[in-house]
């Protein structure tokens, strides 16, 4: 073992030991929110439904086939034990500040090693590495910053070998979750970093096949979020003034969480896209540091390369394009978790060519206070993950309009067979927002379960109307209609789910069944 290669194992080791002791709190940590739609279903743990996962979208609730096949292999290593879906995500949280190391070692920047522990204890990771959903943040890091470090080899030797293997580890990175499709811009950014010109033939063409298989994965990811998950519908329409106006102060409000991060919960506050002033500013704001960015880029080309991966990284939740946590709030912890890393980078740099700590002394006090202060604060963080309930009504006691925390708990009130207190706490989360197509749905669910199926109707429509493509409410609304023997109309609703997503397995199901009993039009 040579001793750079010493080193960098010592290193990992080291980063491994710091984040479990960091997330400690949340390693019996309890399944949340949709953990039961990504740890494996019953119904999928077979070999067939390992194929399913890989050759059948809407088998999962979103198609990233390597993200569900990791889940199945840990299903069968742990079961419903939640101590090994934590470990690992703590795991591959620690390897992927190694790879951020070993890639800052590449390009000259110093200190690695600062900046690698830094993203270890940062708070604002915590609900990608605690939340046992996230495995899809910290795994597709994982593959994106691997991807990043052989491609900084390839462009070093030109060896094909390293560019297949990136190449690979690039396509690993999308099948897991789509956000790694920044990558080859990313890379591009990078390059044009560090030699201030990019060329066509070596520069470029090597990467078009990665923005082409990129822009394939957002377009499937895209169409996916819209059909399966709901996001579509009056919910999402917004003009684009609306949707810069988004843009520039999540851009904004990320920044600020990574460089202040005091007030972190799982659902913030969701914004008006109408606010007054000086909100419309945000964008334009934006604007200005990026072209400030720009003229400075023939003197000093960090900030403008900092500035475009932040942006670019952080693209996918911008509001450009629709995501269902938008139903919810515009702003999410785990949104950050990649775009934290240059920042991270960033600062870690700034502050150890700090003039006023040029001594060895003082910019290690100050590392070891900065590394100290955000693990505590990330360790705080990590017990706020102990259980769903927890979670909720933390959450609740900041943001009091939270819906989804509303929704969730009258969730875990049907699990308990408290069906009075779950239907009280729909209807408070439908007061503060009527248009909840989650809680309609989860609503008519419960009033077919009291047998009041006309209701349930009802509230499956209400849904519909603000979710249209929303292919697991309209199959609940074909199913109540066949109990009511309005058969012709459920066979509708099937086949208009099937249209939406050709081969949702409970939509084409229960159509057959209707077939076999010879309803047609």
């Amino acid at each position: 073992m040579t001793a750079s290669l010493r080193k960098l194992v010592f290193a990992w080791l080291l980063l491994i030991g710091l984040a479990f002791l960091v997330y400690a709190p949340a390693l019996n940590g309890r399944f949340l929110w949709d953990d039961d739609a990504h740890v494996t279903r019953p119904e999928l743990r077979s070999v067939e439904g390992l194929r399913r996962i890989w050759f059948e979208p809407g088998a999962t609730q979103q198609y990233y086939p390597l993200l569900h096949s990791a889940f199945w292999i840990e299903h069968r290593l742990w079961g419903d034990q939640v101590l090994g879906y934590h470990a690992v995500n703590v795991f591959l949280h620690a390897t992927s500040a190694t790879l951020l190391l070993l890639i800052l070692w590449k390009l000259g920047i110093e200190p690695g090693w600062l900046a690698a522990a830094l993203f270890v204890v940062h708070p604002v990771s915590v609900e990608s590495v605690a939340w046992i959903s996230e495995l899809k943040n910290t795994l597709s890091l994982t593959f994106l910053l691997a991807s990043l470090c052989l491609y900084l080899d390839f462009d070093r030797d030109r060896r094909t070998s390293r560019y297949l293997a990136a190449f690979a580890l690039f396509v690993l990175g999308l099948l897991t979750k789509t956000v790694v499709a920044t990558l080859p811009g990313v890379i591009l950014v990078v390059l044009w970093w560090q030699r201030g010109r990019l060329s066509w033939r070596r520069d470029i063409a090597p990467l078009a096949p990665w923005f082409a298989l990129a822009a394939a994965a957002g377009f499937v990811t895209a169409a996916i979020e819209r059909s399966m998950l709901g996001a579509d519908g009056a919910a999402f329409n917004w003009s684009m003034g609306e949707r810069l106006v988004l843009a520039g102060r999540a851009a904004w409000f990320y920044l600020g969480q990574l460089l202040w991060p005091s007030r972190l919960l799982f659902v913030y506050p969701r914004w008006e896209l109408t606010a007054a002033w000086p909100w419309p500013l945000a964008p334009l704001g934006a604007a200005a540091v990026l072209l400030a960015c720009f003229v400075l880029r023939l003197r000093w080309r960090a900030p403008l390369a900092v500035a475009l991966i932040y942006l670019g990284t952080l693209f996918p939740a911008l509001g450009f394009v629709n995501v269902y946590p938008f139903v919810f709030s515009f702003v999410a912890d785990h949104f950050a978790y990649v775009p934290s890393i240059v920042v991270i980078v960033a600062v870690a740099s700034a502050v150890w060519r700090w003039p006023l700590a040029r001594s060895r002394w003082l910019q290690r006090s100050i590392a070891a206070g900065a590394i100290a202060l955000l693990a505590v604060l990330a360790w705080r963080q990590c017990t706020v993950y102990a259980d769903a309930e927890t979670l909720y009504r933390t959450t609740l006691e900041a943001n009091p309009s939270c819906y989804l925390c509303l929704n969730n708990l009258g969730t875990l009130a049907v699990e308990r067979g408290d069906t009075n207190a779950a239907i009280e706490q729909f209807d408070a989360a439908l007061r503060v927002q009527p248009q909840a197509a989650e809680t309609h749905n989860n609503l008519a669910n419960l009033l077919m379960q009291r047998g009041d199926t006309t209701q349930a109707i009802e509230h499956y429509r209400r849904s519909l109307a603000s979710a249209p493509r929303n292919v697991i409410a309209r199959t609940n609304l074909g199913l109540a209609l066949t109990r009511v023997g309005r058969l012709q109309e459920a066979r509708s609703e099937f086949e208009e789910a099937l249209r939406i997503m050709p081969g949702y397995g409970p939509a084409a199901q229960n159509l057959e069944v209707l077939r076999r009993f010879g309803v047609g039009r």
